[in-house]
């Protein structure tokens, strides 16, 4: 496993920012504002957010406060957002580490902004999650909705072109590939898009339409139609999709690297998480 886990989120950050400012010191002052100035991983998200946002968000709304103070009365938005991005760093090849992560993987970025709109819509603020969900959507090429439920350790690789409805859920440990919809038949109302159980992965381009439920540990193959519920633990693929076979319990492609690949860079001492 990779050692992300034992250093606090905002010290390892900063270690990797200082590396990497000795490597390429043109980047030193964007990875000053963006890490050494923060007080916190609360703090440097919210800024990271509104920094990628500023340029479809009204100046007139203070995204900053507001992204801060929902980051502060819910801190478990904050832990999952690291959970996230520690999952993404230590098991995703194509991430050198979490502060490359953190700056520009807009999976991550996108899942993180979904979580404070998911927390304004039950705030009773569905209006203001609405425009941001949009907004951030014109930003990341990425449309998940307010209301949806993401859990944890997810993993939104690339992310462009996905669209996840209203009535979704996404448990624990899911990896999503690009131009996913979890959207719905049209045919029902109320509750109506799939539900992703823990762990599922789901492959480029594929569609899952319905209130269907995709069972634990299940992969669904690029490209597929998924129009019914899928065992735990089985392969389907296809339009429309049908079983092909038993998945594995770890993919190879979402297994942990080195341990050297989270870390790297000088000490950030005494920086709070």
């Amino acid at each position: 496993m990779s050692n992300l886990a034992p250093l606090p989120p905002l010290d390892l950050l900063c270690r990797q920012a200082d590396a990497l400012a000795l490597k390429t010191p043109a980047l030193a002052p964007m990875l000053r504002r963006a890490v050494r100035d923060r007080t916190s991983f609360a703090d440097a998200l919210a800024h990271r957010l509104v920094d990628a946002l500023k340029a479809t968000v009204p100046v007139e709304l203070d995204v900053l406060e507001l992204f801060g103070g929902i980051l502060a009365d819910q801190p478990a938005i904050v832990e999952a957002a690291w959970s996230d991005l520690h999952k993404l760093a230590s098991t995703n090849p194509a991430c050198p580490n979490a502060l490359a992560g953190f700056l520009s993987f807009r999976g991550f970025q996108a899942v993180q902004l979904h979580r404070i709109n998911h927390a304004l819509w039950f705030d009773g603020q569905e209006e203001l999650a609405a425009l941001l969900q949009n907004w951030g959507a014109i930003t990341y090429a990425i449309d998940i909705h307010p209301q949806a439920r993401i859990g944890r350790d997810v993993f939104l690789d690339h992310g462009v072109g996905t669209v996840i409805g209203a009535t979704a859920v996404i448990e624990d440990g899911a990896n999503i590939w690009h131009g996913v919809t979890l959207g719905s038949t049209l045919t029902q109302a109320g509750d109506r898009h799939p539900k992703v159980r823990r762990g599922v992965t789901i492959g480029a381009g594929a569609t899952l339409l319905g209130n269907i439920e995709v069972g634990e540990g299940a992969v669904i193959a690029a490209g597929s139609v998924v129009l019914h519920p899928v065992d735990p633990f089985t392969v389907v693929a296809g339009v429309p999709a049908r079983p092909v076979g038993t998945a594995k319990r770890q993919l190879d492609a979402i297994a942990a690297k080195s341990p050297e690949a989270g870390d790297g860079g000088t000490s950030c001492g005494g920086r709070p998480a």
